[in-house]
């Protein structure tokens, strides 16, 4: 739970300090913007590599040489070097964020079933809740340290982290494969770059349209292409076949679209808080005290992550992801019809925290539940990349949708489009809810049917065993 919370944390560092980056380097904000985006880029891209390295023999040493990178990548953020070698370190800390995956494997080969369920489920939320951990303290040390006091906390407990996980981590057990399908690997990762920049890069589709629809195009080639590689390979990266089952489809599709959500509204929550009074409306906070709204999301979403083996021993998984949806969509009605005060943001923040807490704590349960122990890590990886790319677009969403109800001279968007895009996370949040009820009712009818997805995980080979 540490080393995700610590790689959560780390990989948050590039959103408060985006300012202080473009002043301290002299670069513009676009560019500064890129100490975030290319440390979820290589996140997505480095996730399903390290889930299937993270399948196989390899994994505690596949844990410590990636915890190693992202120290090194710490320490060149912090050194008096050019814009250039702090991307280069941003980007070495991006990797870590495929680490959550595979603390979820070890957790569930070395604990038994029902305390590494509920172990499963903490580190599914603080993976998520580690942002509300780095953000004010990054913050904070930026007010009164400069940029470089700020990912300094990153190099401290990023090497605490590796201390950790060289002191307790335990060996896989013995008769995993340890293949790793490079063309796959290559193939997914070009794909995912390209929906990553598009995303990121929301300029592009208004100045050059040509050219995003190009790439856009040539990403879903490449989704293509890789999907029938996968389905012929022999030791695939990412079993395909697997991610097809009803239960493990359902909750991407819940996760993509939930992802967009929740980023969504925890971006317009921030942006709103930190506009100045002169555009009409917000409350004009720095960097660090914005970074306090985020203090209830995190409370309430593991508060929400220790309830959740309670909440499960009541309703199933899916039913549970559908309930987490609703509350989500609470938050976006809360934030759409009251904001004129600090105290209401909080409040809209806290519902957020505990919804996407308790969607988190629920997601591993539904997928592993039909996964072998063998491909937990891949399986998880793959849930996480779809989360990433899920988040970029609900960023990307709030930003294209604020820059739409902005007018023409105009620097802040007006107040009205904040009300414009709650309404559109709750219909991404309606989708997801949907999606979890009816996961619920392909479970039940399993149960009913008698093929429980329990039997048929144990019966599914993993591959290249």
């Amino acid at each position: 739970m540490f080393v995700a919370l610590v790689v959560a944390a780390v990989g948050s560092l590039g959103t408060p300090l985006i300012t202080s980056v473009a002043t301290t380097f002299h670069v513009s904000l676009d560019s500064a913007q890129w100490t975030l985006t290319i440390a979820l880029l290589s996140g997505a891209v480095a996730t399903p590599v390290l889930g299937r390295l993270g399948a196989g023999p390899y994994r505690r040493a596949t844990i410590l040489a990636t915890l190693a990178v992202v120290v090194a990548g710490s320490a060149l953020t912090v050194l008096p070097l050019p814009f250039a070698w702090l991307l280069v370190g941003r980007a070495a800390q991006g990797v870590g964020l495929g680490l959550t995956a595979l603390m979820m494997g070890v957790t569930r080969d070395h604990l038994p079933e029902e305390r590494g369920a509920a172990t499963i489920a903490l580190i599914s939320v603080v993976s998520i809740i580690g942002a509300g951990v780095g953000y004010p303290l990054a913050g904070l040390l930026a007010e009164f340290g400069g940029v470089r006091a700020a990912y300094g906390l990153g190099l401290f407990v990023t090497a605490a982290a590796l201390l950790t996980a060289w002191r307790s981590v335990p060996a896989a057990p013995e008769g995993r494969a340890g293949h790793v399908d490079v063309a796959g690997a290559l193939m997914l990762a070009g794909a995912l770059f390209l929906v990553l920049f598009l995303a990121g890069q929301t300029g592009l589709w208004s100045r050059h349209l040509a050219v995003a629809v190009t790439l856009a195009v040539a990403a879903v080639l490449l989704l293509c292409l890789w999907t029938r590689h996968e389905l012929r390979s022999g030791t695939p990266l990412v079993d395909v076949r697997a991610v097809r089952h009803p239960a493990v489809a359902g909750a991407n599709l819940a996760m993509f679209v939930g992802g967009i959500g929740m980023y969504l509204l925890l971006t317009l929550i921030t942006r709103y808080a930190q506009t100045p009074h002169s555009a009409g409306y917000g409350f004009g906070l720095t960097t660090f005290v914005a970074g306090l709204v985020l203090v209830p999301f995190s409370v309430l979403g593991f508060a929400a992550g220790r309830l959740a083996p309670r909440i499960r021993a009541r309703i199933d998984a899916p039913l549970q992801l559908a309930g987490s949806a609703v509350v989500v969509a609470g938050g976006f009605v809360l934030f759409a019809a009251a904001r004129s005060s600090l105290a209401e943001l909080f409040v809209a923040m806290g519902v957020l925290g505990f919804g996407v807490g308790s969607f988190s704590a629920a997601m591993p349960g539904v997928i592993l539940a039909v996964t072998p122990k063998s491909e937990t890590s891949s399986a998880m990886s793959f849930n996480y990349v779809v989360r990433s790319v899920g988040y970029s677009l609900g960023s990307a969403t709030g930003g294209l949708v604020l820059a739409a109800g902005t007018d023409s001279g105009r620097l802040f968007p007006n107040d009205g489009a904040y009300t414009a895009a709650a309404l559109v996370g709750v219909a991404a949040m309606a989708i997801t809810t949907i999606t979890g009820l009816a996961l619920a009712r392909h479970r039940s009818n399993e149960a009913t049917t008698g093929t429980g997805t329990d039997t048929a995980a144990a019966a599914t080979p993993a591959p290249g065993r």
